[in-house]
């Protein structure tokens, strides 16, 4: 058996899912969650971003596109009392700081990500 996700939208699938736990050997894992945000949010997370990235600069210089993304997901972490890790880095030369994947976030949580880019934008950047 190999890895089977089910969407559970009806019945039939529940059914599917159910008859493939039952047949999954022992010490598998199963994993019931929310969605994941959508292809039409990822698209609108990028855009904004990318429209940032090419009209900003932060710190004196323009930036990526991801490194506006770690830069807007830390923020918004700490907005909602989560935070990201600063650890030193492998090799021992600096530090590298660990946090959420955005590909990772439920719908909802993707939703109030975009609304904190907008209002952080808004509250911080002056139109090019």
């Amino acid at each position: 058996m190999t890895r089977r996700p089910f969407r559970l939208i009806s019945k039939e699938v529940r059914a599917r899912a159910i008859q493939a736990i039952q047949e999954a050997p022992d010490g598998w894992h199963c994993v019931v969650s929310e969605p994941t945000r959508s292809g039409d949010q990822n698209a609108l997370l990028h855009a904004l971003l990318t429209e940032i990235s090419g009209t900003h600069e932060w710190a004196g210089a323009k930036r990526s596109v991801e490194t506006w993304k770690r830069l807007l997901v830390a923020a918004w972490l700490r907005v909602r009392g989560e935070s990201v890790e600063v650890l030193p880095a492998l090799d021992g030369h600096g530090i590298d700081v660990v946090f959420r994947r955005t590909s990772e976030l439920t719908r909802a949580e993707c939703s109030e990500l975009v609304e904190f880019i907008h209002s952080w934008v808004a509250m911080n950047l002056e139109v090019a």
